[in-house]
């Protein structure tokens, strides 16, 4: 059996968290969710550079399982 792990995809949308989609994988993984999502914060300020109002990340078992999402405001 595979052992899981969690990833966290970056992902960009429009205003108000609207058609976000993934535009980067942090190259991290992890071995809990609750580690995953303690690691947003720092993945999303170097995920700054995405072309999109608003960023955010969610966290993902080696599965499809969606386990949190964070979003960010970028300013400007």
């Amino acid at each position: 059996m595979e052992p899981v792990y969690f990833v966290m995809a970056i992902l960009g949308c429009g205003d108000a968290s609207q058609g976000c989609q993934q535009a980067r994988v942090e190259p991290a993984h992890y071995a809990s969710a609750a580690q995953c999502q303690a690691a947003m914060p720092a993945a999303l300020a170097r995920n700054t550079d995405l072309d999109y109002p608003e960023i955010s990340a969610a966290c993902r078992s080696s599965g499809l399982q969606m386990t949190g999402t964070k979003s960010a405001r970028r300013a400007g």
